[in-house]
């Protein structure tokens, strides 16, 4: 792919699972609009990593909250598996992210009285799907993150951070998405078990040809990231 000063975007936007195209957020302050995002080109092919660091407040978290459709930009087109989004009515972007967007939260955010397998069986009964099938796919996934059969069946305060992190991804994929966004996922993780989560991450990405964005602010652990993109005052450098 052919990347531009913006941050990646280029005439390949149109077979990327996620684009945004000169896409400007800004949020009221007073009387006054704070620009969160300042014209942000980005292209992710399938299969790629794409790591964004920044200092907080450089504008990481609206890069994902617009990619994941949680928030309209005020101008650009943003295009997840194929769809510009920009038309889109709330249900609709409601139904495009719960079925090809996959999102990795900072903190797992666990539901306490699940093991980690109904953590995923939850996500099917809420999409409306049938558990059998559902079952061997949450084994599937869980085992393919480094969880064996007695792990899959604990609770989360018998897991460990990383393990908890990784029942996360899992969650994520679980519904064969296209996008794969990821928030600080290293944050309350020593630098060992950090690195385990980011080497999975790359892994899954391959494995699964998802379009991935990870926004960290460690840098040492930007090694198996494909690209590595810089967030400053809004702009992606």
């Amino acid at each position: 792919m052919t990347s531009t000063p913006s941050g990646g975007a280029s005439a390949t936007t149109a077979l990327s699972p996620l684009s945004l195209e000169d896409v400007t957020l800004t949020y009221p302050d007073g009387d006054r609009r704070l620009t969160a995002l300042d014209g942000v080109s980005l292209a992710v092919a399938p299969g790629e990593l794409v790591a964004v660091v920044g200092p907080s407040g450089s504008g990481k978290s609206s890069l994902l909250a617009v990619a994941a459709t949680l928030l309209r930009p005020d101008a650009g087109r943003v295009v997840v598996a194929g769809r510009d989004v920009s038309g889109m009515s709330a249900g609709e972007r409601t139904a495009l992210r719960r079925d090809r967007v996959g999102v990795v939260f900072q903190q797992a955010n666990l539901l306490p009285s699940l093991t980690a397998e109904e953590q995923l069986l939850a996500v099917e009964h809420l999409r409306g799907g049938r558990v059998r099938p559902a079952r061997a796919r949450a084994a599937e996934l869980l085992e393919s993150v480094g969880l064996d059969e007695a792990k899959r069946r604990r609770r989360p305060h018998r897991l460990s951070g990383g393990e908890r992190q990784r029942v996360n991804i899992a969650r994520a994929l679980f519904g064969g998405p296209s996008v794969l966004l990821v928030d600080e996922p290293t944050s309350a993780l020593d630098h060992e078990r950090g690195a385990a989560v980011v080497e999975l991450l790359a892994e899954v990405t391959r494995r699964h040809g998802t379009a991935t964005v990870l926004v960290t602010h460690d840098r040492g652990l930007l090694g198996r990231a494909d690209r590595v993109l810089t967030m400053d005052d809004g702009r992606l450098r």
